[in-house]
């Protein structure tokens, strides 16, 4: 039985080196490093509680199997398992080598390094995520093993990887000379990158706060969560943020992936206005803001059964943002042209990144930041979509302003043109009332009203020019007699027929007629002397006696005139009440002398 079992473990040992990958003769490296993917054997430890002890011993080196991937990582999805990993380096030079093993894949929960020491003893580094940073013998955003190997020797160097993420092991060998380039330029990169994305948050970040428009908080929240996905992706979260936080690490990819998909489904509604544009797919992205909120809860409490599910809920939200955005640009809307540029750049830049993992293409900055290139780029192009939406907006409020001043101008006009029309219209009213004030309302002549105020303006201006000033005070003979014999109305009417002989008779420039009070009348002649103001009063008289109006109470038979005038040059101590005065005086005469006469008054102290 013992011979058996002898027989047995030899057997499998003899197996597992006939499948075993070869040697590395580590002397001998590219510029950029050698990727180890061909170079590992592989064990999934299923139960994950192999030790050293277990994977060394010949049953469990017999479990040990080349790895038949050929890209730049291998690649173990979702898995609970444990994977040992097996390198067999040598160093055929006469001077030991020391060569750095980097594992280029910051979400590894626990990595466990088995280097031999000079005397073939096993010494363990433990790293990864779950371990104190401090811990690390290289500090990097990467997990870096330092190796020394003895001149002319071979050493077998085992690694433990375990993580609740997707378990990959991108592995490469350097010198120390070209991973500290690599290693800087890694460095930099991430500076270019995380600065980007800091200048354009801040940026949009400051146009929120001045427009107050929720597309650019939007954007903001969308940006700074794709950093924070990055940040945990490339182990500069761990490195320079949130330090040792195992828990936030193993989830600081996906939480804020779901929350840059919350954001940015809501971001590209409201740029791309689907809700008009395509309602269909409008209710599709708000149906996919709600999965991509449940999903947040349920990677906080149950992250390792939901991940594998969210990362296919992740895809799908990138294809329907994708389907927006060529729908839309279809549809000729001009955000959506920067929506689809900006998914393509991100998409070429995930290709070109599994391209170089399945060693189709080099290894470079390009190729390995690639995610980050892409990443950069779409943010720029989606930035460079609300910019134009804010210069399309702008256009519209000109074009509104435009069409707002056009019809404040033609309403302006308008108004200008009714308050003209109103103005004229009140002028015209104005001048009516004042003609009306100033107007006898029977006779259609000047009133008592207007005779002050033109008396005291034709004194005023003869006293100024020293020129005479002559008026006459008529009164209808026996009118009321002709009232009580013919009528109130034919009393009117008769008043009517002397106003106008009377204004048909004194029709020189500046003379005015008006009715004084009852039956009496007045007229003012300015320039006119005493002799003048007899004639005008004469021609006065004859043209009424023509009218031959009949009054049956009157000496004559007809309705004749009494008049009194008075005339003089106005004097500074004068009044032309004065004036008033005498012509009242000569017409009391006049009436007290049989009537249908016209008499002279005179003035004490003037000169007619």
């Amino acid at each position: 039985m013992n011979w058996f079992r002898f027989l047995l473990v030899a057997g499998l040992w003899l197996a597992g080196h006939c499948l075993a990958a070869p040697t590395l003769d580590a002397s001998q490296l590219p510029p950029e490093g050698l990727s180890l993917t061909r170079h590992f054997e592989v064990v999934d430890d299923a139960s994950a509680q192999l030790t050293l002890a277990d994977v060394r011993s010949p049953a469990g080196a017999a479990r040990f199997q080349a790895s038949s991937a050929s890209g730049e990582a291998l690649g173990f999805s979702y898995t609970r398992s444990a994977v040992w990993l097996r390198l067999r380096l040598a160093n055929p030079g006469d001077a030991p080598l020391v060569r750095l093993l980097e594992i280029s894949y910051p979400l590894l929960a626990k990595l466990d390094a088995h280097v031999p020491d000079e005397a073939g003893q096993y010494r363990t580094m433990e790293t990864g995520f779950a371990r104190p940073f401090a811990a690390r013998l290289h500090p990097s955003r990467f997990y870096v093993i330092p190796l020394t190997l003895p001149p002319r020797s071979e050493q077998t160097i085992y690694l433990r990887a375990e993580t609740p993420n997707s378990l990959n092991v991108p592995a490469r060998l350097w010198t120390p000379e070209a991973h500290a380039n690599h290693e800087r330029a890694g460095y930099v990169a991430q500076g270019l990158y995380f600065g980007l994305v800091l200048a354009i948050t801040l940026y949009n970040l400051m146009l929120f706060l001045a427009l107050r428009d929720w597309s650019y908080l939007l954007y903001v929240v969308f940006a700074t969560s794709v950093a924070a996905a990055l940040a945990a992706f490339t182990g500069i979260g761990v490195e320079y943020l949130w330090g040792d936080l195992p828990a936030w690490t193993a989830r600081g990819v996906n939480i804020p992936s779901s929350l840059a998909g919350v954001a940015l489904l809501l971001f590209t509604r409201r740029v791309l206005d689907t809700r008009q544009l395509l309602p269909r797919l409008d209710k599709a992205l708000l149906v996919g803001v709600a999965v991509n909120l449940a999903c947040i809860p349920l990677l906080l409490f149950f992250f390792q059964r939901f991940v594998p599910l969210f990362v296919v809920l992740n895809a799908l939200t990138a294809l329907l943002l994708l389907l927006v955005g060529v729908m839309g640009a279809l549809q000729r809307h001009r955000s959506a042209y920067y929506f689809v540029a900006a998914f393509a750049v991100i998409l070429l830049a995930v290709v070109l990144t599994h391209l170089r993992n399945l060693g189709l293409l080099p290894t470079n900055v390009l190729t390995s930041e690639g995610t980050q290139f892409g990443s950069a780029i779409e943010m720029l192009l989606l930035s460079f979509a609300l910019a134009d939406r804010y210069n399309a907006m702008r256009r519209d409020k000109a074009r509104a302003q435009s069409a707002l001043v056009e019809s404040l101008r033609a309403s302006e006009q308008m108004l200008e043109s009714r308050v003209a029309a109103r103005t004229a219209e009140l002028e015209d009213l104005n001048r009516r009332l004042e003609a009306m004030s100033t107007t006898d309302g029977l006779t259609g002549i000047a009133n008592r009203r207007q005779f002050d105020a033109r008396l005291a303006s034709e004194w005023t201006r003869a006293l100024r020019l020293h020129q005479p000033l002559a008026l006459a005070l008529i009164d209808v003979d026996f009118f009321k007699k002709f009232n009580d014999r013919y009528g109130h109305q034919a009393g009117d009417d008769c008043l009517r027929r002397v106003a106008r002989a009377l204004a048909a008779t004194l029709h020189r420039e500046g003379d005015l007629v008006a009715r004084y009070g009852g039956e009496e009348f007045v007229f003012i002649a300015p320039a006119s002397d005493a002799a003048a103001a007899l004639q005008m009063a004469s021609r006065v008289s004859a043209a009424v006696r023509e009218l031959a109006i009949p009054h049956a109470d009157s000496p004559s038979g007809l309705l004749t005139l009494s008049i009194g005038v008075a005339a003089c040059v106005p004097q500074a101590e004068s009044l032309a009440a004065t004036l008033l005065a005498a012509a009242d005086q000569a017409l009391y005469q006049a009436k007290a002398q049989g009537r249908d006469l016209v008499l002279l008054g005179t003035l004490p102290h003037s000169s007619p």
